[in-house]
């Protein structure tokens, strides 16, 4: 399998560089901590290691050094009008190079023999309670998984530590190959009368994630690659990425890690917030009986500001412009989807809200990120059970999450292991006593 070849060729050196950045640089300074960085979460203190991905404050998402438009541009497509298939980018996270054609379809070709969903797994999700939360679902599901994890047996029947990165590999290509057709089974057990629709043979992974929801429209096809591909990685100091690595560097399998992974996202500060953007709009639509003018969002948002509230998808704790994620999904829109209501209103807010922030002087970041524009998208595809918009995330973040544990595997990243002080500690350092 060429992705594999690829990996082989790339290892060797990729630990020299490794461990030679371990071995003899090890006391070079990057950065000092702080009181404020300890006690406030650790927010952008440079300590973690990503390979797959950097997020820059001015260009947003760079994957493996190419920003969003690059990767529409130069990933393999279906078609010259199409999104690039979502498995391309995974394929260049792994890597580091973007793959030809052939090499996305040959790893298309593998993940369909793979995609099949043990019996256990569906006998599990349906012995939950019909009220369970989808994400709760879909963690459970992947976990379940974890029987079948080669890397877990491998390390168990005494693998050596520098070949665990190939059942990593295998775990990884094994669980992503199965997560749309996961995904879409919890779905349309909750929210579609129980009934279930087969992966297609003929269409891409992506495309087959929108056939087993239940829409065969092309440019839904479309939306989902889209979706797949711009959510797919974001650093490793996110919640459900960092949760991820973490996991994977106690040696545990990938489906652990990405169940973990997936109990993070599914946290309302981190996973929930496109559903809660989606809302203020609904709101805001609901308040003026329609799409709403210019002075009318003007008028509102100030209301929720004054109210002690955020306005939901503005705003972002690195990005210091307009995330490319939002701009590659005004784009889809307008090419789309430009008569769709909330679709406009989501638009007209975009005109508005950043101008209202500026004004109000509290938001580093007036500027939307990708949460202020998914959920409408989704909407209009009568995608609107709010509650299941993690999943779709779960599915594409996933994808990054699992190429970062190949590469920490590859390397031999140790085990995580920061050192904690107590408030006392902290109280004889601000003092001057220590």
């Amino acid at each position: 399998m060429k992705l594999k070849e690829k990996l082989n060729e790339k290892l060797q050196p990729w630990r020299d560089e490794f461990n030679n950045l371990r071995k003899n640089y090890a006391d070079v300074v990057v950065d000092e901590s702080t009181i404020g960085k300890i006690l406030g979460g650790m927010r952008g203190l440079k300590s973690l290691l990503c390979e797959t991905s950097y997020l820059d404050p001015m260009e947003g998402i760079r994957f493996r050094g190419y920003t969003i438009p690059e990767v529409r541009e130069k990933l393999p497509k279906p078609g010259k009008e199409h999104e690039p298939y979502p498995t391309g980018l995974w394929f260049l996270l792994l890597t580091g190079e973007i793959p030809t054609e052939d090499e996305v379809l040959e790893l298309e070709e593998e993940m369909k023999k793979r995609w099949d969903i043990p019996q256990y797994v569906v006998d599990i999700l349906r012995a939950a309670p019909t009220d369970t939360h989808p994400m709760t679902l879909f963690s459970m599901a992947i976990l379940s998984l974890q029987r079948e994890s080669q890397f877990f047996k491998a390390y168990q029947s005494g693998v050596p530590k520098n070949e665990l990165w190939e059942y990593a590999f295998e775990d990884s290509l094994t669980l992503v190959s199965k997560l749309p057709r996961i995904a879409a089974y919890i779905y349309r057990m909750k929210y579609r009368g129980d009934t279930h629709i087969d992966p297609d043979p003929e269409l891409d992974w992506a495309a087959n994630f929108a056939h087993m929801l239940g829409d065969d429209d092309p440019v839904f096809y479309d939306l989902m690659r889209l979706y797949l591909l711009i959510h797919m990685d974001h650093e490793s100091g996110n919640v459900s990425a960092h949760t991820g690595h973490l996991v994977a560097s106690a040696l545990s399998d990938p489906f652990y890690a990405i169940s973990a992974a997936m109990d993070g996202l599914a946290g309302p500060l981190h996973g929930l917030a496109n559903q809660e953007c989606l809302k203020w709009i609904l709101d805001l639509m609901d308040r003026y009986g329609g799409v709403p003018t210019k002075e009318q969002i003007e008028e509102y948002a100030w209301e929720t500001l004054n109210s002690g509230r955020v306005i939901p998808g503005y705003g972002h704790a690195v990005l210091r412009q307009t995330d490319p994620r939002y701009t590659a999904q005004r784009e889809f829109a307008m090419k789309y989807l430009a008569d769709d209501p909330v679709v406009q209103t989501v638009m007209r807010v975009y005109e508005v809200v950043p101008e209202v922030l500026k004004k109000h002087g509290k938001a580093k970041n007036p500027w939307p990120n990708v949460d202020a524009h998914s959920g409408s998208l989704l909407y209009h595809y009568g995608i609107r059970e709010f509650e299941f918009y993690t999943v779709f995330f779960g599915v594409s973040r996933s994808m990054g999450i699992t190429a970062e544990i190949v590469y920490d595997r590859i390397v031999n990243f140790p085990i995580e292991r920061p050192k904690s002080l107590t408030m006392a500690m902290l109280k004889e350092i601000a003092e001057g006593k220590k």
